[in-house]
C-alpha cells in the first residue's frame, strides 16, 4: 500500500510524517486538517475552482464529523455552495452521536441534519453508514441527482462510535484514546482478527490538457508623482494589472470590494472575481481551496474584518497554501467611522503567521510594484491599505522588493533615524522637512516590508545616527513596527555594534481605544502627527 507497517509505526512520533493531524507532509495531502470546520468551507474552494476556473468534470467529496456541524464556518460554505450551485460538491456526514466530550448537538437525529442541508438548499441522502450497499446506494444518488441539478449533496451518514467492540461501541469517554494494551488481543479478535484488505483503484479517465488563455500586456500602471491616490485604490489597480499578465490571478471579496477597490479586478475579469459576501472564513478557506488548483487568490477585506478568519490564516500556514491577503481601512487614519472599522492589531497579527509576508505600501506606484511581488510569491502574503489618498511619492520605475525598505530622506548630517510605514510615513516627510528649516536633519525610512524587516537599512541608519530611533505606526504598540525591528535587532549577534550604548528608542503608536474624528483629529489624538514626531526628535536631542 501506499503507508508500510513500518511507516505506520511511527505514527505521532517526532520526525515523523504521520502527525496526530493530516498535513502536506504527506504527498498525498493538500491542505492541513484538525482545526474543525474548516474541511468543508475549504472544498467549496476547490468545487468553485472546478465549475468556474478548471471546467472540468471532477466532483469534490468531503468527510465531516458531526460535532463540527456546529461551527459558524459550515454554514457559510453550506451557503456560499447553494449560491454558486456547486453540483460538483458532495459532503458526507459521520453522524455518530458522540463528540469529545459526550453527544453532540444532534446527537442521531438525521432528520434535523437532513431539514438544515434543504435549508441551505442542498439535497440530503440519508444511509446507514456500516452498510457497504446503503453507502454505495448514497454515492450513486448523489452522482444521479448531481447529473440533473446544480445542487450539492449531503449524504448523512448514520454510524456508531466503537462499532463492533463489545465494550466501546456508543461509549462515551474513547475520543482520541487507544485501546488499553490488556484489552487488544480480544479487541483485535472482535473484529475478526488481523485482515489484509486489497482494493481495485480504477484508473482515472484522460483528462484534457488546460490551456491558459493568452494573456494581454497593457501598458503599466503608474502614478503622477504629487498626485494624490490612496493605496487602496492602486491595490486595485494592481491586481487588474497582475490579472492582465497572468490568466492564474483569481480575485475573492468579503461584499466591500468596491473600498478595498478589488471592484477593479472584477470590472476587468468578472470570470476570475468570486464574491463571498460578509463570509470572511469562507473567504479566506475558497481561497486555499482554489490554491489546491493552482491558481494564485488575492482576497480582500477591511484588515479589522480578517481577524475574522484568522484560524483559517493560521491553518493556511500549515498547509503551506499560496494565499494573498489585503485588509484595507488601517489605523486611526480611516478617520469617522470610528474603532469598529480600524485594523489597529492587523500587522501583529498576520506578522505571528509562520512564513507570511506583511506589506505596508505608502505610495500607489509603491502599492502596485507590490501586488506583483505579492503574485510572485510562493506563500502567504498580507498587504495593509490606507483608506485616505496620500501623495506619490516614488517614481513608477522605482523597485520594490520583499524585505526591502526605502530611505525617504537622508543626508550627511542626520541625527535621529524615523521609521515609518503607510500613512505615517507621509508625517514623518512633513517633520523632516520642518525639522530641516531648523537645521535638524534626520533619516526617514518606509519599512514597507514589515516581515521581513529590512534589517541591514535599518541597522545602517541607527549606526549613522548614533543609536536615535523613533518609530511611528497607525497600529497598536504591540506587534507592529517597532516590534519587528526590535526582534530583528535582538536575534541578530552584533547588531548594536557602532550603537549599542547610544541606543535610545521613542515609540510613537496609538495607546487608548479612539473615537469618531477626521483622520487628522484623531492622527494628532494618536500621537502619530508631524507635530508629534517633531517633539519626540527634540527631546531625543536634548
Amino acid at each position: 500500500g501506499a503507508i508500510s507497517d513500518e511507516q505506520m509505526m511511527t505514527y505521532r512520533r517526532m520526525g515523523s510524517p504521520f502527525q496526530g493531524h493530516p498535513t502536506p507532509a504527506l504527498p498525498w495531502v493538500d491542505v492541513a486538517t484538525g482545526s474543525l470546520g474548516q474541511g468543508l468551507p475549504i472544498a467549496v474552494g476547490v468545487a468553485i475552482a472546478g465549475k468556474y476556473l478548471d471546467k472540468l468534470p471532477y466532483r469534490v467529496w468531503v468527510l465531516c464529523g458531526d460535532s463540527e456541524f456546529a461551527e459558524g464556518s459550515i454554514a457559510e460554505s453550506m451557503d456560499k455552495a447553494n449560491y454558486y450551485k456547486l453540483g460538483n460538491l458532495v459532503a458526507i456526514l459521520d453522524m455518530n452521536r458522540l463528540g469529545q466530550r459526550g453527544q453532540t448537538e444532534y446527537g442521531w437525529d438525521g432528520d434535523e441534519y437532513a431539514a438544515r442541508a434543504r435549508a441551505f438548499g442542498w439535497h440530503p441522502i440519508e444511509v446507514d453508514g456500516h452498510d457497504f450497499d446503503d453507502i454505495e446506494r448514497g454515492y450513486q444518488l448523489a452522482i444521479q441527482h448531481q447529473d440533473h441539478y446544480e445542487q450539492p449533496v449531503l449524504i448523512v451518514a448514520r454510524t456508531v462510535k466503537g462499532k463492533g467492540i463489545s465494550w466501546m461501541e456508543n461509549q462515551n469517554g474513547w475520543h482520541g484514546k487507544p485501546v488499553p494494551k490488556d484489552k487488544l488481543d480480544a479487541t483485535i479478535a472482535e473484529l475478526g482478527g488481523a485482515t489484509n484488505l486489497t482494493f481495485e483503484i480504477p484508473e482515472a479517465p484522460a483528462a484534457t490538457a488546460y490551456v491558459a488563455a493568452a494573456a494581454d500586456h497593457p501598458a503599466p500602471t503608474t502614478y503622477e508623482l504629487g498626485s494624490a491616490v490612496a493605496t487602496r485604490k492602486a491595490y486595485g489597480d494592481g491586481l487588474k494589472a497582475v490579472g492582465a499578465l497572468r490568466p492564474d490571478v483569481v480575485v475573492l471579496d468579503a461584499e466591500v470590494s468596491n473600498s478595498t477597490m478589488a471592484e477593479i479586478f472584477k470590472e476587468a475579469y468578472p470570470d476570475r472575481f468570486f464574491e463571498m459576501f460578509i463570509a470572511e472564513q469562507q473567504m479566506v478557506a475558497a481561497a486555499v481551496g482554489i490554491g489546491v488548483r493552482g491558481y494564485v487568490p488575492f482576497a480582500s477585506t477591511f484588515g479589522a474584518f480578517m481577524s475574522r478568519a484568522y484560524d483559517f490564516i493560521r491553518m493556511a500556514a500549515i498547509s503551506q497554501a499560496n494565499i494573498k491577503l489585503c485588509g484595507s481601512h488601517a489605523g486611526v487614519s480611516i478617520g469617522e467611522d470610528g474603532p469598529s472599522q480600524m485594523a489597529l492589531e492587523d500587522i501583529a497579527m498576520m506578522r505571528a503567521v509562520h512564513g507570511s509576508v506583511v506589506l505596508y505600501p505608502s505610495d500607489a506606484n509603491q502599492t502596485v510594484a507590490l501586488v506583483h511581488e505579492m503574485a510572485d510569491h510562493d506563500g502567504i502574503a498580507y498587504m495593509r491599505t490606507t483608506r485616505a489618498a496620500t501623495p506619490v511619492i516614488y517614481e513608477a520605475g522605482d523597485v520594490f522588493k520583499i524585505g526591502g525598505s526605502k530611505v525617504a530622506r537622508q543626508s550627511d548630517s542626520d541625527e535621529v533615524t524615523i521609521v515609518a510605514a503607510g500613512i505615517t510615513l507621509h508625517e514623518a516627510l512633513k517633520a523632516a522637512d520642518q525639522l530641516a528649516e531648523q537645521g535638524i536633519h534626520i533619516r526617514v525610512i518606509d519599512l514597507y516590508s514589515v516581515k521581513p524587516v529590512d534589517y541591514e537599512t535599518v541597522r545602517e541608519a541607527l549606526v549613522a545616527t548614533h543609536g536615535r530611533l523613533v518609530v511611528v505606526e497607525d497600529h497598536w504598540p504591540q506587534g507592529g513596527l517597532a516590534s519587528a525591528i526590535l526582534e530583528c535587532l535582538a536575534t541578530r549577534p552584533g547588531s548594536t555594534n557602532g550603537f549599542g550604548d547610544n541606543f535610545r528608542m521613542t515609540h510613537l503608536a496609538p495607546s487608548e481605544m479612539p473615537g469618531s474624528g477626521t483622520p487628522d483629529e484623531l492622527m494628532d489624538w494618536a500621537g502619530i502627527s508631524a507635530r508629534h514626531i517633531i517633539e519626540a526628535v527634540r527631546t531625543m536631542l536634548d
